[in-house]
């Protein structure tokens, strides 16, 4: 086979991964735009605005290392996926916790509530079979107080798991955005050495021949004593 023939059948493959290449990464790009703009059309429907600055308290800023972000978004209106985290993860988190201990109920979560109040009133019903109802009445408090928290739990835990649901697709989407990048980068290098392939095809002699050498020419004459 000749040398300009393969080059130019390597050099047009190339050209046609190339293109392939290209193709995969407009279709992830549209994916990756398509999960941002979902977002912040979705995000900017809640109408969910950061505290101003000077509205936070220092709690609020220190609650966790993160919890800076409330200060950099102070004032924004949600949009972004990042601001989605930082709302759910050190916002509504630090809310439902300090409501859990004002409730005498540190530490809980709406699962855990469960069994509480369960406890509870297998030990109001013990009062009242006891006539004890100053016991009774104590703890139907605690139980009216838990079954109060456990509302808010299950009102915060479930924003909280929407956003940063939102969030995670969010982060999906920025990946799949660096990696179009990587993709075009990859079809770019497929094109420079397809051209560099064609331009080889050009230079070479038509003659050049590959996997076939010339025919090796063996000579007859006599050799002298």
């Amino acid at each position: 086979m000749r040398r300009r023939t393969l080059d130019i059948i390597f050099a047009s493959g190339g050209m046609a991964v190339a293109v392939l290449i290209a193709v995969l990464g407009f279709a992830i790009v549209s994916q990756a735009q398509f999960a941002s703009e979902y977002a912040k059309t979705e995000l900017s429907a809640q109408k969910i605005v950061f505290s101003a600055a000077d509205k936070l308290t220092a709690e609020e800023k220190t609650w966790k290392a993160g919890s800076t972000c409330l200060v950099t978004y102070a004032g924004q209106t949600m949009e972004t996926g990042a601001q989605a985290e930082c709302y759910a993860k050190y916002f509504i988190a630090l809310h439902m916790e300090t409501s859990a201990v004002n409730a005498g109920f540190p530490g809980a979560t709406y699962a855990t509530l469960g069994s509480i109040r369960s406890d509870l009133s297998t030990q109001i019903a013990a009062a009242k079979a006891k006539n004890d109802t100053t016991g009774a009445a104590d703890l139907q408090k605690k139980l009216d107080s838990a079954t109060s928290l456990r509302t808010t739990m299950q009102t915060g835990e479930t924003l909280r798991g929407l956003l940063l649901t939102v969030y995670g697709f969010s982060v999906i989407g920025e990946k799949a955005g660096f990696a179009a990048n990587m993709i075009y980068g990859l079809a770019a290098l497929m094109v420079i050495l397809s051209a560099g392939g064609f331009i080889h095809a050009l230079v070479t002699p038509k003659s050049e021949v590959v996997f076939g050498g010339k025919k090796r020419e063996w000579s007859t004459a006599p050799t002298s004593a």
